[in-house]
């Protein structure tokens, strides 16, 4: 249920691809010639990105990038910057075919670099690859695994770990051999290790399910059992006798697959399982190496997913003591995708203490732990949620993070002293920015922006000191001098009980606030995610239709995150509902204050997007004349369990939430144009739900429009030529049912 940057990636993806207009006359700034002309100019204002593959190596004191195909390396203390590796003329150890790759990583004692080649994607995060290990020294290059899902290798640099078809595998360089250490894979709807399954991999957010011991002694990985798993088909309709692609795919109240987590000896082979205490249906959604050679920290959540247990295992034994338990009236939170969250729990090297962020206080903050499971102290306070740890300097018992202190639109970086003393605020430009720290903490690189300034990137010390500016984007700057530009402007303005929500427009081309525009809300609205921020705004969607004279808008709905626990947590057990309200609330209060034609409002939006569009159409019929929603949920029933029972919570504790947060229950309501897109092989948001939509419509007697594009993932695009399809169809409907705009082009006529 994660799309809702849609527009911004596949944008993004053409960053560097720019079609100027020309031909207009001087001190006339330039439009968009076509709405693919728009979605190609979107490089001119995200810009510069900055370094990309960041890598610190050398313990954090310097930093890799690739730049023009080539690996460099930067030294923050003397800003030189040094070439590491090109792959030209370099070929396929024992082929003449050109090597290339599509990522690499470093060795912990960063001699080595290990490459990742032909990759075939799988799910979201996975896929199978080829790895391979290039010695800087000797400049030998040679593979070290084959058809591997994931490789790595281990800290001393001496082996490679890696999973391959269900089971576990190590090479060793000296002895220049491969070992298996696991054999009891049985098949992918059995019994297979060292891989996720499909929910754990989407909704618990990681591709790896191995770690190697921080001393290249153990490899800890999960074992899957998927036979109580139901099995989801999907097909694209391709060929005289299609393919229909199975995946073990549990949806709410069923049977989730067993779970456990075993370690091995790499050099003698033998094996421990750790098991937890918990009975029934359970989660083990992370494992942590503590700084403890010999002891694994293991997470446990119930189905419910609001009881947490943190228990340290010793490998060799197996003996095992809760460290923390905690429990939560809604949901424990143990990462978050769309604030790029990927731990609660962190366990800094050489230290006998651990912090978990917890939300207890209605604020999201940091508790300091001993390793016996004592609370020390909270480390930050305030009615401000903190957003991410970025760097814990164990030596000087300091912790550096970003935070939300200055309001819910901001994302701003902080440093703060173990004991809760000393915060300090470590750039004094507001806005959003996004921390890559050193693992010594000594540097980090910054990427921010705010709503008047273009993505910025710096080279900073822990101090907020810059020590050299990388990216200006000053070619944005020079880019909205000469062309047209409507900024984001926030506002606030109170839900339907009193809550005061951010929100922002974007005005039409030429704005008269003598007229009247039509609107369209973009959202997406999900719990824990965050639409709007203190940002420069590069939607060129949003510019398109600004252009063709449409009022933008949107919301940081009740449900997001950064605003405290209770604002985000008020969606609890009844998605849909406090959501719905708020876009009709801005609607309402746009068509009041800001020039808006209320008679013509429309709503669209992706994935939970796409339910919150056909959601509020169905239980706020008449106020949007027009929703577009792309790859809706329209039952949560028809969704995966781990997402669905987080914020709904089981469903036999639940069932009149359940229905009341399904479209087929107000599918009598419909009144106003709706425009359903969906893909055949959408694994995520199954097709299941817009065609069960389609029967309850039908059978209450109502008419919409229907585009499907079999081949299409999540988002239904799966080409440049579908997207802009979709992109040109979403902007007729509103073209027709807003404008009444009837002489469209062709767009199969169209060149």
């Amino acid at each position: 249920m994660k799309i809702q940057f849609v527009r911004v990636s596949l944008a993004g993806m053409l960053a560097f691809c720019v079609i100027l207009p020309i031909g207009l006359k001087a001190q006339t700034k330039q439009t968009y010639n076509s709405l693919e002309d728009a979605v190609r100019s979107a490089g001119s204002l995200y810009g510069n990105a900055g370094p990309q593959s960041i890598n610190w190596t050398n313990g954090g004191n310097k930093y890799s990038y690739i730049e023009n195909d080539e690996i460099r390396s930067m030294d923050p203390q003397t800003l030189k910057d040094e070439f590491i590796f090109s792959n030209k003329g370099f070929t396929f150890p024992g082929s003449t075919k050109p090597f290339n790759y599509e990522s690499f990583q470093w060795s912990h004692d960063s001699k080595h670099l290990v490459f990742k080649t032909n990759f075939r994607p799988i799910y979201r995060r996975s896929g199978v690859a080829d790895y391979y290990v290039y010695d800087l020294e000797s400049k030998h290059l040679e593979q070290a695994a084959k058809n591997a899902r994931t490789a790595a290798l281990s800290p001393d640099g001496k082996k490679v770990g890696m999973e391959r078809d269900g089971n576990m595998f190590v090479y060793d360089f000296a002895a220049a051999k491969e070992k298996q250490l696991t054999t009891d894979k049985t098949s992918e709807n059995g019994t297979f290790n060292g891989h996720y399954d499909w929910v754990y991999e989407e909704e618990f957010g990681q591709a790896q399910a191995w770690n190697w011991s921080p001393d290249s002694r153990y490899m800890a990985f999960w074992q899957f059992n998927e036979r109580a798993v139901p099995d989801f088909q999907m097909t694209n309709f391709e060929g005289m006798h299609p393919e229909q692609v199975h995946i073990s795919i549990p949806l709410v109240g069923d049977a989730n697959p067993s779970v456990k987590i075993g370690v091995i000896d790499v050099a003698s082979g033998k094996k421990v399982w750790l098991t937890p205490d918990e009975t029934g249906d359970f989660y083990i959604p992370r494992i942590y190496w503590t700084s403890n050679p010999d002891v694994l920290a293991l997470m446990t959540l119930n189905r419910a997913q609001n009881h947490m247990k943190l228990y340290f295992f010793n490998v060799k034994t197996g003996e095992h003591h809760v460290v923390l338990d905690e429990k939560n009236n809604t949901w424990v939170a143990i990462f978050n995708f769309y604030t790029n969250v990927n731990d609660m729990v962190y366990f800094p090297e050489k230290s006998k203490e651990f912090f978990w962020v917890s939300d207890r206080s209605g604020y999201y903050h940091i508790y300091r732990y001993s390793y016996d499971g004592k609370l020390i102290n909270q480390v930050t306070k305030g009615n401000w949620d903190m957003i991410k740890v970025t760097g814990i300097d164990a030596e000087a018992k300091k912790i550096y993070y970003l935070s939300a202190e200055s309001g819910g639109l901001f994302q701003e970086p902080y440093s703060i002293n173990f004991d809760g003393s000393g915060e300090t605020k470590l750039f004094t430009v507001g806005g959003y920015h996004e921390v890559n720290m050193s693992p010594n903490t000594k540097y980090f690189l910054d990427t921010y922006s705010n709503l008047t300034t273009p993505t910025q990137v710096t080279l900073s010390d822990n101090k907020g000191k810059v020590l050299k500016m990388l990216v200006d984007n000053h070619e944005v700057s020079d880019y909205l001098k000469t062309h047209e530009y409507s900024p984001e402007v926030p506002f606030k303005f109170n839900a339907s009980d009193g809550t005061p929500l951010d929100g922002f427009y974007i005005k039409p081309y030429n704005f008269d606030p003598n007229k009247k525009y039509p609107l369209v809300l973009l959202v997406y609205g999900g719990p824990e995610s965050h639409e709007i921020f203190d940002q420069f705004g590069a939607d060129t969607w949003a510019q398109w239709l600004a252009q063709n004279g449409y009022m933008v808008a949107n919301v940081n709905n009740r449900g997001s995150a950064n605003y405290g626990s209770a604002f985000m947590k008020s969606v609890y057990k009844q998605l849909g509902k406090l959501e719905s309200s708020d876009f009709v609330y801005l609607a309402r209060y746009l068509a009041k204050n800001m020039s808006v034609d209320s008679t013509k409002m429309a709503i669209m939006g992706t994935s939970y997007g796409g339910y919150s569009t056909t959601y509020t159409l169905l239980t706020h019929p008449g106020v949007f004349k027009v929703g577009i929603a792309n790859s809706p949920v329209t039952d949560w029933r028809l969704y995966d369990d781990v997402y669905t029972e987080r914020y709904m919570a089981p469903l036999k504790e639940n069932k009149a939430g359940y229905i009341k947060s399904a479209d087929m229950t107000y599918a009598a309501n419909l009144k106003d144009h709706l425009l359903l897109i969906h893909s055949m092989s959408d694994d995520n948001v199954h097709p299941a739900n817009t065609m069960q939509l389609l029967t309850a419509l039908t059978n209450a007697g109502k008419d919409v429009d229907l585009r499907i594009y079999p081949p299409g993932a999540h988002g239904a695009a799966y080409n440049w030529q579908s997207y802009i399809l979709i992109e040109n169809v979403s902007f007729q409907y509103l073209e027709r049912y807003l404008k009444g705009n009837y002489d469209l082009p062709n767009l199969n006529e169209a060149k």
